[in-house]
């Protein structure tokens, strides 16, 4: 099997949609030789930084000159982003041998029992972290956490940044029930690093830290100037990055008696980690510059309102904002509008995606003073906007990882492996 062939064996996993349970991946660990059980794990979920705390971890554990593995979704371009060992996206070669090997394990699943796409690239993932000697695995969770096919492992930590509404229909339609499914990563005696500022939802991890005989580290704004963070220049934009790191470093220091890492390489790791496609600052031409945030829930949205008026004192803005049907795209338009003086709404790369039609009123009444328009794609968008001053690209992560080959930050796929992020959106639950 080449690289091609591989790609195309993973878009065709998409025809099974994705199913929320752990079956599955346990009996693809088994006939794979249970990787997962020479590895060591730091399990990540949560709804907004988990992709940012990953990063933080792997940064501070190679900094203390570990060998570590990097799990993460979706891709901005590439597919090898979801796996990296040393932040060394893995290789084609490595991709299509993978992909080859387990290629003949879903003949021994029943017809309806077929392994999703998701689950495959788990069982990829582990196997290559296991060959590949990793000291370590950041893994984060795909989606919720009690039923993700990534919850098979027992990890050194449990890491649950924050509790927040997204991907209601699979998780429920409260923080209560978010809550309870993030806290089915939380394992017996394993400790528990958080974030969470909602009562309710801390109630329920509180409580099943407790249940689980888990030690229990709630992390607060006054941890994000205590040592070793104190006076620390992060090299991520955003003051939410405070929280997520002082996550981070929590988990480090609560892991010392196994792992030892000292305060300076804590504080090394942090001050260089790179998680493109975040607050991600480009000088496109003299006076001129574009930020790509991922924002796609309506937490991150206000997280992005918090940015700029924290780091840019400008009142001319122009958002090009592209947002998937199956978010909460409405009150994310009030949130976001009434920051741009123009609005250029786009169709995201997705079957999943809104249309700019759809947006459009919701823009224009949360901000009546805007020029609003409908463009026909991404590229459109940004030739309409090159001579703008400030161009703020979000809305969603699809769309930050379109814009990335358009602008040649990132080398563009000629297969638009984008479109393996597709993989969640039939979902189904067992």
């Amino acid at each position: 099997m080449n690289y091609d062939a591989a790609i195309k064996f993973l878009y065709d996993l998409q025809l099974f949609g994705s199913k929320l349970g752990l079956e599955n991946t346990l009996q693809l660990a088994a006939l794979a030789g249970n990787p997962h059980r020479r590895l060591r794990f730091i399990h990540v979920a949560g709804t907004n930084g988990k992709g940012s705390t990953c990063a933080m971890l792997e940064s501070i554990y190679r900094a203390a000159g570990l060998r570590v593995g990097l799990f993460t979704s979706p891709h901005l371009v590439a597919f090898g982003e979801r796996i990296q060992v040393n932040r060394r996206p893995i290789g084609e070669a490595d991709v299509a041998r993978l992909a080859a090997e387990m290629q003949a394990l879903p003949g021994q699943f029943a017809a309806d029992a077929h392994p999703t796409f998701f689950e495959v690239v788990t069982m990829m993932a582990l196997r290559y972290f296991a060959e590949q000697e990793c000291d370590l695995v950041i893994w984060e969770t795909g989606l919720g956490g009690r039923l993700d096919a990534t919850n098979i492992v027992t990890p050194l930590a449990s890491v649950i940044t924050n509790i927040q509404f997204d991907h209601q229909q699979w998780l429920g339609d409260t923080l209560e029930r978010i809550a309870s499914e993030k806290a089915g990563i939380i394992k017996p005696g394993v400790p528990v690093i958080t974030a969470v500022d909602n009562p309710e939802a801390f109630r329920i991890l509180f409580e099943t830290a407790r249940k689980q005989d888990a030690p229990f580290r709630l992390i607060t704004w006054a941890q994000t100037e205590n040592h070793p963070m104190r006076g620390l220049q992060l090299s991520l934009l955003g003051e939410h990055q405070r929280l997520n790191a002082a996550v981070a470093a929590h988990t480090v220091m609560a892991l010392a008696d196994e792992i030892p890492v000292s305060h300076e390489t804590i504080r090394a790791g942090l001050s260089r980690v790179e998680w493109p496609g975040r607050l991600q600052l480009v000088e496109r031409a003299p006076g001129r510059k574009l930020l790509l945030d991922g924002a796609h829930n309506i937490g991150s949205a206000g997280m992005l309102r918090t940015a700029l008026h924290t780091y840019f004192e400008t009142r001319e803005l122009t958002f090009i904002l592209g947002i998937l049907r199956d978010k909460d795209w409405l009150p994310m338009c009030e949130i976001l509008a009434p920051l741009a003086a123009r609005i250029l709404l786009v169709p995201v790369s997705s079957r999943r995606s809104a249309t700019p039609e759809e947006l459009l009123p919701a823009c224009r009444a949360a901000n009546p003073a805007a020029t609003v328009e409908a463009c026909d794609s991404l590229a459109e968008a940004l030739h309409r906007a090159q001579n703008d001053s400030f161009v703020v690209v979000t809305g969603s992560l699809y769309l930050v990882g379109e814009a990335m080959e358009l602008l040649n930050l990132a080398p563009a796929s000629p297969r638009n492996e984008r479109d393996l992020n597709e993989w969640g959106a039939a979902l189904a639950r067992v």
